[in-house]
């Protein structure tokens, strides 16, 4: 159902930016935070609190074709802990997925993902690891 959801709002997306004549530029329409990914890409387990062994999954779904990078910019009390690029092109609706790890765990805490497309901040989703119980 939540697929179902993604692929209208991105053809009522598509329809729109069709109708009004404007040229096919990458667009971003949501952005995902949670534990697991579905097969498309999109988060499947949504959540903004972690354990410190958990995977964080960040999907940015997009619409319109075009190409961009997209970037997100993982940060820890302040410091950037990973900045990871990707280069997309040529796709109409469409998740790019990132990822942060780290194998020893990640310390409790407030994170944030700030997510830039072509250079341009779109959003951030702030996230917390909570201690192990």
């Amino acid at each position: 159902m939540r697929r179902l959801n993604i692929c209208l709002t991105a053809m009522l997306l598509c329809t729109c930016v069709a109708a009004c004549g404007s040229s096919r530029q990458l667009q971003i329409t949501a952005i995902q935070l949670g534990r697991a990914l579905n097969p498309d890409r999109s988060v499947s387990e949504f959540t903004t609190v972690f354990e410190p062994k958990d995977t964080v999954y960040l999907s940015v779904l997009t619409v319109g074709g075009g190409s961009g990078t997209i970037s997100v910019r993982w940060t820890y009390g302040g410091t950037v802990v990973g900045e990871p690029k990707k280069r997309v092109e040529d796709r109409d609706v469409a998740a790019t997925e990132f990822l942060l790890q780290n194998a020893g765990g990640f310390p409790a805490g407030q994170y944030s993902a700030e997510i830039f497309l072509d250079g341009q901040s779109v959003g951030t989703r702030p996230f917390r690891v909570q201690a192990s119980r």
